[in-house]
């Protein structure tokens, strides 16, 4: 099973994701990823221990349905997947050749490590 480590987003994808992460998140997220206390923080420590062992298609799951609160169907499930590339770039997890794809299934293929197996 594919993990974050294996280069699961492009460079260019995760710079489309800091776009629309600046856009629709940010406000309530921080620019910085590390949330306010009423949003969680979106990388760092508390992030890898909350998805730990989970799928990166449990991560899609819970952003296509909650986020942002106000409208989720605001922002189009490709454009979430973008935004999730930047999350992984954030965590420093490498980039690679394939885009992160938008699809539920093939992203609970990919399972989030926090540490490189």
């Amino acid at each position: 099973q594919k993990t974050v480590w294996d280069g699961v987003y492009t460079e260019e994808q995760a710079k489309r994701g800091a776009e629309g992460y600046e856009k629709d998140c940010a406000s309530c997220h921080q620019a910085d990823l590390a949330g306010d206390g009423f949003a969680p923080g979106l990388a760092g420590p508390e992030f890898a221990a909350a998805w730990e062992g989970l799928s990166v298609g449990d991560m899609m799951e819970r952003i296509r349905i909650s986020m942002p609160p106000s409208d989720p169907d605001s922002v189009p499930v490709a454009a979430k997947a973008d935004i999730i590339a930047h999350m992984l770039k954030v965590s420093q997890f490498p980039a690679g050749t394939d885009e992160l794809p938008a699809d539920a299934e093939a992203l609970k293929q990919i399972q989030y490590k926090s540490t490189k197996p």
